[in-house]
């Protein structure tokens, strides 16, 4: 017999379903952003250049992405509490390894397992909320949780830069892995077992061809590219590029570089927050959230633009940031949007294969910002020169203006495709 969908959202549920996962969530953003502080420390400790840094970060979104279509059949078959749980023991022991590391390549099978570790928290999340509460509630639900990530992004700015001064970044990682611990039993213990209504989950054969028709479908490569540029500049900027170009093109002590970080962080929670509520209150006004999602990452161009044309002085360097942070979130939306194009069977796989191309394009752009940066010789102080930034991010923004563009033609190429 299946279990009938909840008509309310109880306390209880709040407590023992979305906080423990709202928690996991909380920790994934800030390990995915935490770099971003201490890179002036990794490069002390260890002398590491810019390609090493955006390599090293990046590796967290190369396993993070490689694992998302393997998550969406686990999800599915263990449901997930137990996934989750599971998975973030890897992000544990690859806290521990980053706390003990002494080279490079140590640092980056830490970063690795990290990535796998934390791979499941959103996803898992949104499955969890579809399990247990009321359908009219999801969005709501969904943004929260969102918004958990954007706290850890917040926590991963001045305050990792207060408890600085009372550990360095080994004695840091070290205390991330036990809150990690702790999220992995909350998750194990407080969350209910429950199937998903009751429903046997679709065999591996079925689950492979879903994936192929969701990568088969032209409404799908219309909108992707444009997101993932989109999304893949945001993550791979503000989870590593955003701190060293403060530091280097605006000139900012380290206190400053923290200080503006927690803006963009605080810029990006509004975002995800106001932005999902101007979509729906959009659609019932008969506009798309797909639409809505367009306006913001153009948005989003729009702040870059004004960074990469040397706009960001003074004053500005704040505006620009913080309207950096708040259109970021733009693409999210798209995968609501995406989900009500495609039948509801099909929204896990559509989601995880979604997230996949965007997490690959952020490990690409994080490490080919740094690669670029890397041309132009070092400062005497260790940064380096504001054309260098210029020029990395001139083209990722570049990269953003094609994949507007393909977002436009596509309907004329494809037209009477679905």
């Amino acid at each position: 017999m299946s279990d009938p969908q909840p008509d309310r959202l109880s306390p209880v549920l709040v407590a023992r379903v979305f906080l423990p996962f709202a928690a996991g969530y909380f920790l994934s953003y800030l390990f995915r952003v935490v770099n971003a502080v201490i890179a002036p420390d990794l490069t002390l400790s260890l002398g590491l250049d810019a390609a090493d840094l955006g390599l090293l970060t990046s590796v967290y979104f190369v396993t993070f992405a490689a694992f998302q279509l393997p998550l969406g059949i686990l999800l599915d078959r263990f449901g997930p509490r137990r996934v989750e749980a599971a998975l973030l023991l890897f992000a544990v022991a690859g806290a521990g390894f980053f706390a003990a590391a002494q080279s490079l390549g140590a640092l980056m099978l830490a970063r690795g397992l990290i990535g796998l570790g934390v791979s499941a928290c959103l996803m898992a999340s949104f499955k969890a909320f579809v399990i247990w509460f009321p359908r009219e509630r999801l969005p709501l639900a969904n943004g929260c949780v969102l918004a958990a990530g954007g706290l850890g992004a917040l926590s991963a700015t001045a305050p990792v830069e207060a408890a600085l001064a009372f550990t360095d970044w080994r004695g840091l990682f070290l205390i991330i892995g036990l809150m990690t611990l702790a999220a992995s039993l909350a998750i194990f213990v407080a969350v209910p077992e429950r199937r998903d209504r009751g429903e046997a989950g679709p065999g591996l054969a079925e689950q492979a061809r879903g994936v192929g028709e969701v990568f088969g479908s032209a409404l799908f490569w219309r909108v992707a590219p444009f997101t993932l540029a989109s999304q893949a500049t945001f993550l791979a900027v503000q989870g590593l590029w955003a701190g060293p170009w403060l530091a280097d093109v605006a000139g900012l002590a380290r206190a400053g570089v923290a200080n503006h970080l927690l803006a963009i962080a605080a810029a990006m929670v509004a975002g995800f927050l106001i932005l999902g509520r101007v979509a729906e209150r959009a659609e019932r006004l008969g506009l798309r959230p797909l639409g809505v999602a367009v306006a913001g990452m153009l948005a989003f161009v729009a702040a870059q633009a004004a960074i990469v044309a040397g706009l960001a002085r003074g004053p500005l360097v704040a505006v620009l940031w913080i309207g950096y942070g708040f259109f970021g979130t733009s693409g999210v939306i798209t995968y609501a949007a995406l989900s009500q194009r495609f039948p509801a069977a099909l929204a896990g796989r559509l989601n995880t294969g979604l997230n996949l191309l965007v997490f690959v394009a952020s490990s690409a752009a994080q490490w080919g910002i740094g690669a670029v940066v890397n041309l132009w010789p070092r400062a005497a102080s260790g940064g380096y020169p504001p054309e260098a930034y210029g020029a990395a991010f001139a083209l990722v923004l570049a990269l953003q203006g094609a994949a507007f563009a393909w977002f436009v033609v596509a309907p004329l190429l494809f037209r009477g495709a679905r």
